[in-house]
């Protein structure tokens, strides 16, 4: 079973992630760091997947290999920011199946309001991944993660590339049976629930919107 936090502190993450929080990087560089990066986290979060064997022919004989079991991880979106890390993850997992939660911040009470749900079948017989670059008041995360178990979820992993104390600590009182695996846990969040020093807004920097 994973801990409940895991910073994943391989030296290409830290690297990758320094260069993203620079405020000179541009959208495109932004974008594609957030694709590789995304590779190595996922390399991470499905860690101890369950395993089988299936008889398969080499060219020199045959052999029990081990394979995945079970049916195909779902991985899900919390909207907008989420999608960059999926689309490195589905390289990886490229059978995944995909779902997505859309919310949005009140940026008045910090609380999250929802505006699309669609989430694949069947998610209590799968492991579901569900990834959010920014893990900083918890809200979202949390209020995305009560959506899944309304809809069967069981087995679930949160995925964020950077995380605040107050998050990681809304998400264990609220989920303690959901692993978050990130890059870094940052110093707090300011006044505005921004991650600082974090690397400003996820989404802003991966579209080029402000």
């Amino acid at each position: 079973m994973l801990d409940h936090l895991t910073v994943v502190k391989h030296p290409l993450v830290q690297h990758k992630l320094t260069i993203m929080r620079d405020k000179e990087t541009s959208t495109a560089g932004f974008r594609q760091l957030l694709r590789e990066i995304s590779l190595l986290l996922a390399y991470e979060v499905t860690r101890e997947l369950d395993m089988t064997e299936k008889t398969i022919e080499t060219p020199m004989q045959t052999m029990q290999a081990p394979t995945l079991d079970g049916k195909k991880l779902a991985l899900i979106s919390i909207l907008r920011a989420g999608n960059g890390l999926m689309d490195g993850i589905l390289e990886l997992i490229p059978s995944a199946r995909v779902g997505f939660v859309g919310l949005y911040r009140d940026e008045e009470t910090l609380e999250p309001v929802e505006y699309y749900f669609k989430v694949p079948e069947d998610l209590g017989d799968r492991l579901v991944i569900a990834v959010d670059p920014m893990l900083a008041t918890g809200n979202s995360s949390v209020a995305a993660i009560d959506k899944l178990k309304e809809a069967g979820a069981k087995n679930i992993r949160f995925l964020c590339l950077l995380a605040a104390p107050e998050g990681v600590k809304r998400m264990k009182e609220a989920h303690p049976d959901v692993p978050i695996v990130t890059a870094a846990v940052d110093e707090k969040l300011n006044d505005h629930g921004y991650i600082v020093p974090g690397l400003g807004d996820a989404g802003d920097r991966m579209f080029g919107t402000k």
